[in-house]
């Protein structure tokens, strides 16, 4: 099974930038992608940002040009990196991996529990 773990959500301001990390442990044999999704307060769970094992990226409209998504393969981390914060991406953030942990395995998704970002004067 694969773990992953999330951190650096808290209270910013609007304007301001929080950088997420997510740190996978357990048994990786290769990896599809791993991604940033987020659900506020009463709304569904939406993707954020993806980055493919090639590096490709992706981003959903309302962030592209402010969110920046990373990745360091030695670290098991990805990152996402957000600047001009705006009340409306204030939700919990879940780091997102599609993995599979051997070579006869199926890849599958994994979850972490999620970060609380709020944007907040």
């Amino acid at each position: 099974q694969v773990q992953l773990v999330e951190s650096g959500g808290g209270l910013v301001q609007p304007g301001g930038s929080l950088r997420l990390s997510c740190v996978a442990s357990g048994s990786i044999f290769s990896i599809n992608a791993m991604g940033w999704y987020r659900q506020g307060s009463g709304k569904e769970r939406e993707l954020v940002a993806d980055i493919s094992s090639g590096g490709s990226t992706n981003y959903a409209d309302s962030v592209k040009g402010r969110f920046t998504i990373s990745r360091d393969n030695a670290k098991n981390t990805v990152y996402l990196q957000m600047n001009s914060l705006k009340p409306e991406d204030t939700a919990v953030y879940y780091c997102n991996w599609n993995v599979r942990t051997s070579d006869s395995g199926s890849y599958y998704d994994s979850w972490g529990r999620g970060t609380q970002v709020t944007v907040s004067s």
